[in-house]
Protein backbone atom coordinates (compact mmCIF):
# COMPACT_ATOMS: atom_id res chain seq x y z
CA UNK A 1 0.00 0.00 0.00
CA UNK A 2 1.42 3.12 -1.13
CA UNK A 3 1.13 6.47 0.54
CA UNK A 4 -1.50 7.85 -1.41
CA UNK A 5 -3.37 4.66 -1.11
CA UNK A 6 -6.33 4.92 1.56
CA UNK A 7 -6.14 2.85 4.94
CA UNK A 8 -8.38 -0.70 4.46
CA UNK A 9 -11.52 -0.63 6.44
CA UNK A 10 -12.24 -3.85 8.47
CA UNK A 11 -15.58 -5.09 6.89
CA UNK A 12 -16.43 -6.91 9.68
CA UNK A 13 -15.75 -4.57 12.51
CA UNK A 14 -18.01 -2.26 10.45
CA UNK A 15 -20.95 -4.64 10.24
CA UNK A 16 -20.40 -5.04 14.30
CA UNK A 17 -20.46 -1.54 14.78
CA UNK A 18 -23.87 -0.76 12.27
CA UNK A 19 -25.39 -3.77 14.12
CA UNK A 20 -24.84 -2.59 17.74
CA UNK A 21 -25.77 1.25 17.27
CA UNK A 22 -28.71 0.02 15.91
CA UNK A 23 -29.94 -1.77 18.23
CA UNK A 24 -29.42 1.25 20.94
CA UNK A 25 -31.00 3.13 18.87
CA UNK A 26 -33.78 0.14 18.87
CA UNK A 27 -33.99 0.35 22.27
CA UNK A 28 -34.85 3.45 22.75
CA UNK A 29 -38.09 3.15 20.31
CA UNK A 30 -35.93 4.22 16.87
CA UNK A 31 -37.19 1.89 14.16
CA UNK A 32 -34.28 -1.15 14.37
CA UNK A 33 -34.31 -0.97 10.23
CA UNK A 34 -34.02 2.62 9.84
CA UNK A 35 -31.37 2.35 12.21
CA UNK A 36 -29.50 -0.06 10.66
CA UNK A 37 -29.96 1.84 7.23
CA UNK A 38 -28.27 5.48 8.76
CA UNK A 39 -25.70 3.87 10.49
CA UNK A 40 -24.90 2.17 7.08
CA UNK A 41 -24.62 5.29 5.13
CA UNK A 42 -22.38 6.80 7.63
CA UNK A 43 -20.37 4.50 7.81
CA UNK A 44 -19.71 4.55 4.06
CA UNK A 45 -17.36 7.22 2.73
CA UNK A 46 -19.54 7.88 -0.47
CA UNK A 47 -23.41 8.42 -0.77
CA UNK A 48 -25.18 4.80 -1.68
CA UNK A 49 -27.46 3.79 -3.51
CA UNK A 50 -30.88 1.72 -1.92
CA UNK A 51 -29.52 -1.33 -3.81
CA UNK A 52 -26.12 -0.69 -2.19
CA UNK A 53 -27.37 -0.67 1.02
CA UNK A 54 -29.41 -3.63 0.45
CA UNK A 55 -26.63 -5.23 -0.38
CA UNK A 56 -24.22 -4.45 2.69
CA UNK A 57 -26.93 -4.87 4.61
CA UNK A 58 -28.58 -8.24 2.90
CA UNK A 59 -31.98 -6.99 2.83
CA UNK A 60 -34.76 -6.39 0.68
CA UNK A 61 -35.37 -3.40 -1.24
CA UNK A 62 -38.62 -2.73 0.05
CA UNK A 63 -36.81 -3.17 3.60
CA UNK A 64 -34.37 -0.48 2.66
CA UNK A 65 -37.32 1.80 1.15
CA UNK A 66 -39.26 1.86 4.20
CA UNK A 67 -36.41 2.66 6.21
CA UNK A 68 -34.79 5.79 3.73
CA UNK A 69 -38.58 6.73 3.61
CA UNK A 70 -38.60 7.41 7.58
CA UNK A 71 -34.95 8.86 7.72
CA UNK A 72 -35.55 11.45 5.15
CA UNK A 73 -38.73 12.30 6.37
CA UNK A 74 -37.23 12.95 9.59
CA UNK A 75 -33.50 14.93 7.79
CA UNK A 76 -31.36 12.26 8.71
CA UNK A 77 -31.01 10.96 5.23
CA UNK A 78 -30.82 13.23 2.07
CA UNK A 79 -31.44 11.58 -1.51
CA UNK A 80 -30.03 12.90 -4.57
CA UNK A 81 -30.80 11.54 -7.79
CA UNK A 82 -28.57 9.70 -9.74
CA UNK A 83 -27.77 11.55 -13.04
CA UNK A 84 -28.83 9.48 -16.04
CA UNK A 85 -30.78 7.12 -14.07
CA UNK A 86 -33.83 6.71 -12.39
CA UNK A 87 -31.97 5.64 -8.85
CA UNK A 88 -31.21 7.67 -6.14
CA UNK A 89 -28.38 8.15 -3.29
CA UNK A 90 -28.18 8.74 -0.02
CA UNK A 91 -26.32 10.06 2.38
CA UNK A 92 -25.88 12.43 5.39
CA UNK A 93 -27.26 15.74 5.53
CA UNK A 94 -24.39 18.16 7.27
CA UNK A 95 -24.58 18.05 11.17
CA UNK A 96 -26.86 15.71 11.37
CA UNK A 97 -27.30 14.89 14.86
CA UNK A 98 -28.70 18.07 15.86
CA UNK A 99 -29.89 20.18 12.77
CA UNK A 100 -31.65 16.76 11.63
CA UNK A 101 -32.75 15.54 14.94
CA UNK A 102 -34.01 18.81 17.13
CA UNK A 103 -34.86 21.36 14.51
CA UNK A 104 -36.18 19.70 11.37
CA UNK A 105 -38.68 17.66 13.09
CA UNK A 106 -40.15 20.71 14.91
CA UNK A 107 -41.59 18.25 17.69
CA UNK A 108 -41.33 20.30 20.44
CA UNK A 109 -43.46 23.39 18.25
CA UNK A 110 -45.77 20.69 17.57
CA UNK A 111 -46.25 19.91 21.33
CA UNK A 112 -46.47 23.59 21.95
CA UNK A 113 -49.12 24.22 20.12
CA UNK A 114 -50.78 20.92 21.01
CA UNK A 115 -50.97 22.24 24.72
CA UNK A 116 -51.76 25.74 24.09
CA UNK A 117 -55.22 24.05 22.64
CA UNK A 118 -55.32 21.87 25.87
CA UNK A 119 -54.53 25.29 27.70
CA UNK A 120 -57.84 27.37 25.93
CA UNK A 121 -60.04 24.39 25.83
CA UNK A 122 -59.54 24.06 29.70
CA UNK A 123 -60.38 27.80 30.48
CA UNK A 124 -57.01 28.15 30.93
CA UNK A 125 -54.95 28.11 34.09
CA UNK A 126 -57.87 28.80 36.42
CA UNK A 127 -58.49 25.02 36.71
CA UNK A 128 -56.44 22.52 38.24
CA UNK A 129 -56.18 20.41 34.71
CA UNK A 130 -55.85 24.04 32.67
CA UNK A 131 -52.26 24.67 35.40
CA UNK A 132 -51.18 21.16 34.62
CA UNK A 133 -51.30 21.56 30.55
CA UNK A 134 -49.54 24.64 31.16
CA UNK A 135 -47.13 23.90 32.98
CA UNK A 136 -46.42 21.20 30.44
CA UNK A 137 -46.48 23.60 27.61
CA UNK A 138 -44.19 25.68 29.20
CA UNK A 139 -41.88 22.98 30.18
CA UNK A 140 -41.45 21.83 26.19
CA UNK A 141 -41.13 26.15 25.61
CA UNK A 142 -38.87 25.95 28.18
CA UNK A 143 -36.74 22.80 26.06
CA UNK A 144 -36.94 24.58 22.53
CA UNK A 145 -35.65 27.61 23.86
CA UNK A 146 -32.54 25.04 26.05
CA UNK A 147 -32.04 23.26 22.48
CA UNK A 148 -31.62 26.21 20.56
CA UNK A 149 -28.67 27.75 22.97
CA UNK A 150 -27.71 24.27 23.09
CA UNK A 151 -27.66 24.23 19.24
CA UNK A 152 -25.42 27.58 18.94
CA UNK A 153 -22.93 26.23 21.27
CA UNK A 154 -22.75 22.71 19.48
CA UNK A 155 -22.03 24.66 16.54
CA UNK A 156 -19.33 26.69 17.21
CA UNK A 157 -17.47 23.33 18.93
CA UNK A 158 -18.31 21.38 15.60
CA UNK A 159 -16.06 24.84 13.87
CA UNK A 160 -13.78 24.61 16.61
CA UNK A 161 -12.78 20.84 16.73
CA UNK A 162 -12.59 20.77 13.19
CA UNK A 163 -15.91 18.56 12.64
CA UNK A 164 -17.47 18.78 8.87
CA UNK A 165 -14.57 19.61 6.95
CA UNK A 166 -13.58 16.77 4.80
CA UNK A 167 -10.28 14.94 6.10
CA UNK A 168 -8.07 15.85 3.48
CA UNK A 169 -8.88 19.19 4.42
CA UNK A 170 -7.82 18.94 8.19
Amino acid sequence: MSAADPPRRNEEAVHHFVERMAMAFAEVGFPRMAARVLFTVMSADDPLTAAEIGERLDVSAAAVSGAVRYLTQFGMLVREPVKGSRRDRYRLPDNPWYEGTITKTGIYKNLIDLADGGVDALNGRGTVAGERVSEMRDFFVFVQEEIDSLGERWRARRAAIGHGRHPADR
